[in-house]
């Protein structure tokens, strides 16, 4: 099998030896099973890049985006008809673990082949720069006092987003049932409907929003992670446990490839991915968009997955978005 001495070997691509599958062959297809605009298709736009700036491999790599259903129909369709294609891969993360459960999806991650988990990144909750609240706090005091009448927006109903906004409910005392969420297949419709002003509250990972920060069109109330991070403002926007409420949550993501794949396959593109996260050209990329690196491949991302589906699951259940 593929193992670190590989991904040190001469050219741009992973070597091979004896007995191990030369790997890639062809083109490198990633899939964003998600509209273009949202953190799937910027990470996967992200590692088409840095797969070719970093010298990683010499052949093409291009991204397909797949919308609909919390990525559940691009893991559908991965699953279905792609399988044992090693040049086939996904971005996934813990937006689609919580769509197969709010989706009642028939096919789940435990039938892909794990890679690895890349980036992990803290949410954050903005408004329109014209929106009367300041605070987190403020936005809450309305919220407890009216649940429905605040609309919050963000990805796919069950996702990171949905999820932040119902255990912010819970936190605050509001039954999260009653917390009006509107979903939205990408980033990019996300920010249309704030700036049309048809949507009140977004919720998002830091990087989707943050050039609509950086720009004063967007104002960042707080972030989701255990510190504060800079939103677009220029200093770091204040916690959602500093603003006062027990919540905390980190939106990971990361690649997946078919169903079927050999051993010799699975290391190769494992091979791959570990070259990719070595590169200087992804080192520079995650500081760009300050994402946090959450680097597991092989067999840990596959552990990692399994008990993320459990705790998502258990989480989801616990603020009224899936059946006991």
């Amino acid at each position: 099998m593929l193992g670190a001495a590989a991904c040190a070997e001469g050219g741009n691509d992973v070597g091979a030896s004896a007995g191990e599958v030369e790997y890639p062959t062809s083109t490198i297809r990633i899939m964003a099973p998600a509209a273009p605009g949202g953190g799937w298709d910027l990470t996967a736009r992200t590692m088409q890049k840095a797969l070719k700036d970093g010298g990683v491999t010499s052949q093409a790599v291009e991204v397909d985006n797949v919308t609909g259903a919390a990525g559940t129909v691009g893991l559908a369709q991965l699953v279905s008809k792609h399988n044992a294609d090693p040049h086939r891969l996904m971005v996934t993360g813990l937006v689609m673990v919580g769509g197969v459960v709010t989706n009642k999806s028939a096919v789940n991650l435990t039938q892909t082949t794990p890679i690895a988990t890349l980036t992990a990144e803290a949410e954050v909750i903005v408004v329109p720069a014209a929106s009367k609240y300041q605070t987190l706090a403020d936005l809450v005091d309305d919220f407890k006092a009216n649940p429905t009448a605040i609309k919050w927006g963000g990805g796919s109903a069950g996702g990171t987003d949905q999820i932040l906004v119902g255990l912010l409910a819970k936190a605050a005392g509001v039954d999260p049932k009653q917390a009006k969420y509107i979903p939205y297949s990408g980033g990019g419709e996300t920010k249309a409907a704030l700036l049309s002003g048809d949507l009140g509250v977004g919720v998002s990972s830091v990087s989707e929003f943050k050039e609509l920060v950086k720009s004063g069109q967007l104002r960042a109330l707080a972030v989701s992670g255990a510190s504060g991070v800079d939103a677009g403002a220029g200093t770091p926007a204040p916690t959602i446990k500093e603003s006062g409420f027990e919540v905390e949550l980190m939106n990971w993501r990361g690649v997946v490839a078919p169903p079927g794949l050999s051993d010799a396959q699975r290391a190769a593109v494992v091979a791959l991915v570990d070259k990719l996260h070595s590169s200087q050209a992804w080192k520079d990329a995650l500081a760009q968009q300050g994402w946090d690196d959450f680097y597991k491949s092989g067999d840990e991302a596959k552990s990692f997955l399994d008990a993320e589906s459990t705790r998502i699951t258990t989480v989801l259940t616990d603020i009224g978005l899936a059946g006991s």
